[in-house]
């Protein structure tokens, strides 16, 4: 007991643990079964660890505020929101182990944000030993809450509850904004406590400016409070809760089981709620899809369906209807138009790493892709070219006149233009091009699973990686958002390599998707109109979610099942697509022509993290500039011949004059060589006759 006593007595100074524990001379004494612990483990994973990195259990990236000596008291005190800040140590082993249910719960209430925050201190940090102990910090870890409009000197109140699990601290959250008073309520925090019956039945057939949504729950249940939380972010909705016990409202609304969400309509009319499960994250995801709830701007940001210019304005008229659970032709023949002409526009030659890059991309998508006749023959036949040609570079105004079609050979076609359906945005700075490329990867990873021969001879089959890392190579080599590619080589060199079959395939990109989803929520590029939320949501695939003590989870297997069937070549709609029947495909106009299809900007400055964090490669001309070197490539025609019918440019009639030209002098050579050797064997064997 005494020596259990003296290690833990000692554990906060490094010095005298160290002889606590029993290091001499390099050997390792232990005094007791107690040292040899998780508390040593933790110990020497703290001392061994790479420099800067043993000190830091949460990242910039998690959805936690970290907090430091610096900025501690100016974030918690006077806020306008509540907080609830951990006190950790990173050696602390109880502390590490805590770590991912910490980040599982900040994740987990990020749409709380308004009303109450998560942070973290790590008090093992030289700069924060003050602070620490400032706020009497003795144990790892502690957990205090502050109220919003703490005072100067406010140390916060310590959670001594021995439950700390994630549905626990959660409900603890709830009630730290209960505990507030009328005077120091959170600036953003909706009221918490049950509506009166009759401001709620006031609201039958009432016409309204927004949704009202009730939740009606047993006393003990935090369900109501919690989706009222989760809705605190958007606008367009109003959430309140009644208890089950109030007679008046479940009786006229005809409610006999808890919990249960009704709905009244801005139009006058209401009714319940029909979700699959009875939980906060189906009720929540239910409201947040209601046409016209979307998530608030800061007041730095403009919201582009209430200010738009001129162009949008026109976005807007244009407006196509389409249904969610459907990918269209449009979108991905658009994201070929505007990758083929626009975005490569802008790599004069390709050589080296972005030649390889190119074919790759051009192989996979040949292979793969479920598209018309004429789009799949026109991928098939510039990837027979590229293989067919032993060059080290390829200018890129060569491939623009194969993707232009100037040979005319029938049967091959592309749109000249984007028309965005499913990846149309409320502003031409939203969406657009990054979502057609995201559709376009996921459609090609399922169909890999699907058909898994079809890459088959070239050199990608036994690969289950193959779609991952081509995607991975064209994001880095060509993609236009630096900081985007930054992102997605960070998560390919995270867990990439751990993808052994091509259904782990599927879920990778459809994992890093989501994760992107999540980071971008609430960011200036997220549109209004298509808030960024965690995909499939439940209206499409009930049976992916489900709650496990409180926290949602995804059943990976439905997950799928779901992707392979979303992305499939049946469910892709050819609505809004070019109608072939009205182009003359065997005679393609000629290529002046294609400058009346002008291109639609979706490469403007709001597109940066728009990309969804889908790369950029440095040394980028302007978007702007790229479409109209585009435009103007498609406007001038180069120099070429008809010969049979068959247009030539200038880069295969150059190619025919250097072999025209190497032949010759070939057969030059080969002339004056056996003309010497006759005559040397003439006077060698004295036969000048033969």
């Amino acid at each position: 007991p005494a020596c259990r006593f003296t290690a833990c007595a000692l554990c906060a100074k490094f010095g005298a643990m160290s002889r606590a524990l029993g290091f001499e001379r390099g050997s390792l004494r232990l005094p007791c079964a107690y040292c040899h612990g998780p508390f040593l483990v933790s110990l020497l994973a703290f001392v061994l660890a790479p420099p800067g990195r043993a000190a830091r259990l949460y990242v910039e990236d998690d959805p936690v505020a970290i907090l430091g000596g610096d900025t501690l008291k100016q974030t918690v005190r006077n806020s306008s929101t509540a907080w609830l800040v951990q006190f950790y140590s990173s050696w602390c082993g109880h502390c590490i182990q805590y770590s991912p249910t910490w980040r599982a719960l900040a994740g987990d209430v990020k749409d709380w944000e308004l009303a109450i925050r998560i942070g973290v201190l790590d008090c093992a940090h030289e700069r924060n030993f003050d602070i620490c102990k400032e706020f009497e910090i003795h144990f790892y870890p502690t957990f205090r809450y502050f109220k919003a409009h703490a005072s100067v000197d406010e140390l916060g109140k310590t959670y001594r509850g021995a439950n700390r699990e994630l549905q626990t601290v959660r409900q603890l959250m709830v009630n730290i904004l209960q505990n507030h008073t009328r005077q120091d309520w959170p600036v953003h925090c909706p009221p918490l406590g049950p509506a009166r019956s009759d401001d709620i039945l006031a609201l039958m057939g009432k016409t309204a400016e927004q949704y009202t949504a009730l939740i009606v729950e047993d006393e003990d249940s935090y369900v109501g409070r919690e989706v009222i939380l989760d809705l605190v972010p958007y606008r367009g909705l109003t959430v309140r809760r009644a208890l089950s016990s109030d007679k008046a409202i479940t009786e006229k609304l005809r409610i006999s089981t808890a919990p249960a969400a009704y709905l009244f309509y801005p139009n006058g009319s209401h009714g319940a709620l029909d979700v699959p499960k009875r939980q906060r994250f189906f009720f929540s995801s239910f409201l947040k899809l209601l046409p016209g709830v979307r998530r608030k701007q800061t007041a730095s940001v403009q919201d582009p369906v209430h200010t738009l210019n001129k162009g949008d304005e026109a976005t807007m008229k244009d407006w196509k209807e389409f249904d969610r659970s459907k990918v269209y032709m449009a979108d991905l023949e658009s994201g070929l138009h505007y990758l083929l002409r626009v975005e490569l526009a802008s790599h004069h030659t390709l050589e080296g790493e972005e030649l390889v890059a190119f074919k790759d991309f051009v192989t996979v998508v040949a292979k793969l892709f479920p598209g018309r006749q004429p789009v799949v023959k026109l991928l098939e036949t510039l990837l027979e070219w590229l293989t067919s040609l032993p060059l080290e570079k390829i200018p890129y105004d060569a491939i623009l006149d194969l993707v232009n079609n100037k040979m005319r050979i029938s049967g091959l076609y592309l749109t000249d233009h984007v028309q965005w359906v499913s990846c149309q945005g409320s502003s031409m700075t939203l969406r657009g091009y990054p979502c057609s490329l995201w559709t376009l990867f996921h459609i090609l990873t399922a169909q890999a699973a699907q058909r898994p021969d079809a890459l088959a001879n070239t050199a990608l089959e036994d690969d289950p990686q193959a779609v991952l890392q081509t995607m991975r190579r064209y994001i880095t080599t060509f993609f236009g958002c630096q900081e985007c590619g930054k992102h997605f080589e960070a998560m390919a060199k995270e867990s990439m390599n751990s993808v052994k079959s091509l259904d782990e395939a599927v879920l990778w990109l459809w994992r890093k998707h989501n994760q992107v989803n999540s980071r971008l929520a609430g960011a200036m590029s997220e549109d209004p109109v298509f808030p960024k939320t965690q995909w499939p949501t439940p209206d499409l695939c009930p049976t992916c979610h489900e709650e496990q003590n409180g926290l949602h989870v995804w059943k990976e297997d439905m997950v799928q099942v779901f992707l392979k069937k979303h992305y499939s070549a049946a469910n892709i709609s050819p609505k809004y697509s070019s109608k072939l029947e009205q182009l003359d495909i065997k005679a393609p106009p000629a290529p002046g022509s294609m400058d009346k299809a002008p291109l639609n900007n979706q490469g403007t400055e709001g597109d940066k993290q728009a990309h969804e964090d889908l790369p950029k490669k440095g040394k980028r001309s302007d978007p702007k500039d790229t479409m109209e070197e585009a435009r103007n490539s498609q406007r001038d025609p180069r120099p070429g011949v008809n010969f049979l019918g068959l247009g030539f440019s200038s880069v295969d009639m150059s190619l025919c004059v250097v072999l025209y030209a190497f032949s010759c002098l070939f057969l030059m050579l080969m002339f004056f060589f056996f003309r010497i050797r006759s005559k040397r064997w003439k006077i060698k064997h004295s036969r000048p006759y033969v």
